[in-house]
């Protein structure tokens, strides 16, 4: 299973890199740059939930101001 699938990819980088560079552009704007800002997004949920739970106890309206 892993040799097909090793095969496929090297299938699909050989013709990526041998693709017109707009084609290659066009691909990276469509393709990676969604999944980039997606798996910073979900980073982003992660740290925060972490530091959420970490962090001491609280009260964000403890000093008054509003």
């Amino acid at each position: 299973m892993f040799n097909g699938l090793a095969d496929w990819w090297d299938g699909v980088e050989l013709w990526l890199a041998q693709a017109w560079f707009p084609v290659q552009f066009v691909l990276v704007m469509v393709v990676v740059v969604p999944l980039c800002l997606a798996a910073a997004w979900v980073l982003d949920k992660v740290v925060g939930l972490f530091a959420r739970r970490l962090a001491p106890g609280r009260d964000d309206d403890s000093d008054g101001s509003a």
